[in-house]
């Protein structure tokens, strides 16, 4: 990789672009969701794709940004390609957004020693991690990607692709 890393994605004439790699780690009926100190809503773990770099090495990469921890995959789970304007973050400030997202399922082993030190996002953000009951998600606070509610409890063997419009 050069020294000028840049994702997959364009933020143009107010429009917005980003191809993005994410994960779905569980355990014990919970997921594993990321917050920070700026926004009011849960994401899942996850960020864009560098330029030269595939899904799956960004989604190693992120976990390992965001966890303290190296995981394996365990498959593709989800392709999500979601339309939205968004009106909840300042960077964004009302563009006209476009993300396609892979979601992994991860190998998470519960000996494994997640990182309890906050990091900082690429914006400057604090973040750090919480495990999420997989029957609340959604239902006390606002979580990213909606569609976890409904399909996390019964992930199949195949991925799925869902759209979304906002």
């Amino acid at each position: 990789m050069s020294e000028h890393i840049r994702d997959c994605g364009y933020d143009d004439d107010g429009l917005w672009f980003r191809y993005r790699a994410a994960a779905v780690i569980l355990h014990d009926g919970h997921v594993l969701m990321a917050r920070n100190d700026t926004n009011s809503y849960y994401y899942s773990i996850g960020g864009g794709v560098h330029h030269g770099e595939s899904a799956l090495e960004a989604v190693q990469r992120e976990v390992l940004e965001e966890t303290g921890v190296h995981m394996e995959v365990d498959r593709l789970a989800f392709i999500h390609e979601n339309f939205f304007r968004d009106t909840e973050t300042a960077a964004l400030n009302g563009r006209q957004c476009h993300e396609v997202a892979f979601y992994f399922l991860m190998k998470y082993d519960p000996d494994m020693k997640l990182s309890t030190e906050p990091s900082l996002t690429t914006v400057g953000d604090v973040e750090w991690h919480e495990w999420v009951p997989i029957s609340q998600y959604g239902v006390k606070a606002v979580m990213y990607p909606p569609f976890f509610a409904d399909e996390l409890a019964a992930i199949g063997p195949d991925p799925k692709w869902i759209t979304s419009r906002d």
